[in-house]
């Protein structure tokens, strides 16, 4: 992914590679300090990660072993350019009896409008889980 990236050498990212670390802004990580902030340089998005520094991550925890870790990341990658408002729905929705199969499929249907397809099939996938758990809403 990145130049020269190394999983198994180059973490932790922000003291090992800098260089690859940067703000939705584009602002180096090394531009992302308290002085920065008073002096009103930095806005709200500037402390959120960007989706190529968690797929450099979810590099990093598949070449420690951590696969499920490296597709939590991958996942949080898709999300990162997604709506907060349209996150925070789909979240509600996963929680036990609060969508049907059809709401939750619907859900997922949206996230692939932003390109969140392995989110989508987690979406799917919960859907199944419900279903087969008693845990869907009534339709």
């Amino acid at each position: 992914m990145g130049t020269n990236f190394d999983a198994t050498r180059d973490y932790p990212l922000g003291t090992r590679r800098p260089d690859l670390v940067f703000t939705p802004g584009g602002l180096a990580l090394s531009d992302v300090t308290l002085e920065s902030l008073r002096q009103g340089r930095l806005e709200p998005t500037d402390i959120r990660a960007t989706s190529k520094t968690l797929l450099l991550q979810a590099e990093v925890a598949r070449a420690a072993g951590r696969a499920p870790l490296a597709e939590s990341l991958e996942r949080a990658a898709e999300l990162a350019t997604v709506p907060d408002d349209l996150v925070l729905a789909v979240y509600t929705a996963l929680r036990p009896r609060r969508a049907t199969r059809a709401e939750l499929h619907e859900w997922a249907e949206r996230l692939e409008g932003h390109d969140a397809h392995r989110t989508a099939r987690f979406v799917r996938e919960a859907a199944d889980a419900y279903e087969a758990r008693g845990l869907l809403a009534d339709a």
